[in-house]
C-alpha cells in the first residue's frame, strides 16, 4: 500500500480548512503580529481589512492543500518569482524573521489545539518555514540584513 500523503494524513480540505479558520483568527488576536503588533503594517492590515479575511483563509486552505500534495492548485494574487509568489504578497507588510516564527509558532499551537499528531505538524511547520525567505523578503530589503 502507497504512504499516504500528507494531504491525506491530515484528513483532507475540511480538516485543513478547520485549521486554517482557527490559526487566521489566533494570528489576528496575536499580541506580536496581530491587531496589536508594533508592525504597523500588520497591525494595520488585522484592525482594518478583516472584510478581507474570509478571502485569505480561502487562499491559505489552498496553499496547504497545495503543499501538502493534495489535489488543489494554489495560485499567488500577486505572483511573483517563486512558484507559490509568497513574496510579492508579503512585501509591503515588511514582516520581519522574528514575526515570521510567531505566525510559525502560532500555527504549531492551532496544530496542537485540534490534535495533529507529531509527524505531521512537523512536516506542517517544515513546510511554512520553507518560505521564511519569501516572507520575510520586504523586512530584509528594507533593513539591508
Amino acid at each position: 500500500m502507497p504512504e499516504q500523503s500528507l494531504y491525506e494524513r491530515l484528513g483532507g480540505v475540511f480538516a485543513i480548512a478547520a485549521v486554517v479558520d482557527h490559526f487566521s483568527d489566533a494570528v489576528v488576536k496575536n499580541p506580536i503580529v496581530g491587531q496589536q503588533s508594533k508592525n504597523a503594517a500588520l497591525r494595520e492590515w488585522h484592525t482594518k481589512n478583516l472584510d478581507r479575511l474570509p478571502g485569505l483563509k480561502f487562499m491559505r486552505t489552498l496553499w496547504v492543500c497545495n503543499v501538502a500534495g493534495g489535489p488543489f492548485q494554489y495560485r499567488a494574487t500577486e505572483p511573483g518569482s517563486t512558484v507559490l509568489g509568497l513574496e510579492e504578497a508579503h512585501r509591503k507588510f515588511h514582516i520581519s524573521p522574528e514575526e515570521f516564527d510567531e505566525v510559525a509558532a502560532e500555527l504549531g499551537r492551532t496544530l496542537d489545539i485540534v490534535g495533529v499528531p507529531r509527524p505531521e505538524k512537523d512536516e506542517v511547520l517544515a513546510a511554512f518555514a520553507a518560505h521564511k525567505g519569501e516572507v520575510t523578503e520586504g523586512y530584509l530589503v528594507t533593513t539591508g540584513t
